[in-house]
């Protein structure tokens, strides 16, 4: 059943962002901070990792670099298109009106919580191939490990910012969702280099996320968000020529 992938994921948020949330209140601030700094620490070196496995190769025993131009673009036109667009403002509002309907209109790190847990758990590589290998063969082997790994993530989110984490479940389930039930009408297009580039420019915003959750936010990675866009265009544009 294509999709279970996703449902998987959403649920092992739920679970791991309640079970951070029964931690929240036994957790003294400063091992909160401690492990906020943890995490920003290994999701910087995830981003690190997977940008690194898609920038370098090795041809004929020699260590090459392919994809630096591509990153550039991408990053340059999508941060300015998201700028324009005030992404993170918007994703901001959308976690205002979460906060709200939630009845925590007096929990100030509620939005916080949700749009950095959304943005770790939504632009990695593994959100964007293992949704497409779900939507195109089924598989979703990819989306089974991530859900682990999610909820992991959340659980630290939801113990440090409390129950705006757990809601970084609807954007989970509506980006890979998405991508999974259009995936099908996208595979005659979907090379491999692409979705290849694809990691490679999400793996950067992870990054970037990991900078912000270890040393405060100097990225304002949702307008960043577009990259991803641009890095598909750009590359179905250079297959023409």
């Amino acid at each position: 059943m294509r999709g279970i992938g996703t449902i998987i994921n959403v649920a092992a948020v739920i679970l791991g962002g309640g079970a951070g949330m029964l931690l929240k209140g036994g957790l003294k601030e400063r091992y909160q901070q401690i492990l906020m700094q943890a995490l920003g620490v290994c999701t910087i070196f995830i981003g690190i990792s997977g940008a690194l496995k898609g920038m370098y190769r090795i041809e004929s025993g020699v260590l090459e670099t392919s994809g630096t131009m591509l990153l550039i673009a991408s990053l340059v036109l999508g941060s300015l298109l998201g700028e324009w667009i005030q992404i993170e403002k918007w994703m901001d509002h959308f976690g205002e009106w979460l906060r709200e309907k939630a009845g925590g209109k007096n929990d100030s790190q509620f939005v916080e919580g949700f749009v950095s847990a959304s943005l770790v758990i939504c632009v990695g590589a593994m959100a964007i191939v293992g949704a497409l290998e779900d939507g195109m063969r089924g598989d979703y082997s990819m989306l089974a490990a991530k859900a682990v790994l999610d909820g992991i993530i959340v659980l630290v989110f939801a113990s440090s910012y409390g129950k705006g984490a757990v809601f970084s479940a609807l954007p989970v389930g509506l980006w890979q969702g998405s991508i999974t039930l259009f995936a099908r009408f996208l595979e005659p297009v979907l090379t491999a280099q692409i979705i290849s580039d694809l990691s490679f420019v999400g793996n950067v915003l992870i990054f970037c996320v990991g900078i912000n959750l270890a040393f405060g936010k100097k990225f304002r990675v949702g307008n960043m968000l577009p990259a991803l866009l641009f890095t598909g265009i750009l590359d179905a544009v250079t297959a023409l020529f």
